[in-house]
């Protein structure tokens, strides 16, 4: 019976189509309407579509649209500017070298030859000179003029020591320091003071009331009044000779507190003198060293 029904359905679908259409719409679900995302773009519709109407274009319209309008970013232009500058200085170099060049470039043949032979002439020159020096210097440390030269250094270093430790005589530029004591208040240690004053100051030699002065020279009072030097007594007036650099030696004895003023303390008289010759004559006898010997 189900199926006579189905087929009288059948039966007037085929005779009415509209009614059927109508009937399998109302026994069909409803459709599902498309998602957005599902949804062609309209924007990628026409791009698609502008595409496909577009022609198609060459390699070399290609590439001048991609270069075309530039897009210079920040470490484009430095590295640009770089270039630049590079490019600048090879530039002058290469007009610089050129200047140079075509100046010899174009001189005369006559000219270049010339330009060789002052260049040979010069380099010859240049090489005498070598040599001469060389033969000077070859002479000096074989001939007898160093040993010459050596004897002359030796005898100066000799005389030298010898005014240091009193053996010679010796004269130059310098101050007298004279010592006035009719008190009897000047005593050895202030002698004493005043003579490393003068060595301080640059003093090279010394000599007082006949005694020369050295590096182990000392001084003591003596009974009854005076001083002695070097076990030598010298009594008042204390006359210094000194040889130095006036300009040094006279105002290391002024300062204040110093010598002098020492001296004028102890009621002594006190005269500072320069001097453009001061003759120091007193010697001392050549002591030979009981246990130093030369290691030469």
């Amino acid at each position: 019976m189900s199926d006579n029904h189905k087929n009288d359905k059948n039966d007037a679908v085929d005779k009415h189509p509209e009614a059927g259409e109508r009937r399998l719409r109302e026994e069909l679900p409803e459709e599902i309407s498309a998602t957005p995302a599902d949804a062609p773009d309209a924007h990628t519709v026409d791009a698609a579509a502008d595409e496909e109407s577009a022609p198609s274009l060459t390699g070399r319209q290609r590439l001048v649209k991609g270069l075309w309008p530039p897009r210079v970013t920040r470490a484009q232009l430095i590295v640009a500017l770089l270039l630049f500058g590079l490019g600048f200085g090879l530039a002058v170099q290469v007009a610089s070298t050129s200047d140079s060049d075509g100046a010899l470039r174009g001189a005369r043949q006559e000219d270049l030859v010339r330009i060789l032979d002052e260049l040979d002439d010069r380099t010859q020159r240049l090489e005498d000179e070598k040599q001469g020096l060389e033969d000077q210097r070859t002479e000096l440390e074989n001939s007898s003029d160093q040993a010459e030269e050596a004897r002359k250094q030796t005898v100066e270093k000799e005389r030298q020591l010898g005014i240091l430790a009193g053996t010679v005589a010796a004269q130059g530029p310098g101050i007298t320091l004279t010592i006035e004591d009719t008190k009897g208040t000047v005593e050895a240690d202030m002698l004493l003071d005043a003579i490393q004053e003068l060595r301080a100051a640059g003093a090279e030699a010394i000599q007082v009331n006949g005694v020369r002065v050295v590096a182990g020279t000392f001084l003591a009072d003596e009974d009854g009044g005076g001083v002695s030097v070097d076990g030598n007594k010298i009594d008042a007036p204390y006359r210094f000779k000194v040889i130095g650099k006036p300009q040094d030696l006279e105002p290391a004895l002024n300062i204040p507190g110093g010598v002098v003023q020492t001296l004028e303390k102890e009621q002594a008289t006190v005269t500072v003198e320069r001097a453009g010759k001061i003759v120091v004559d007193a010697l001392r006898a050549a002591k030979q060293p009981d246990y130093a010997r030369s290691s030469s």
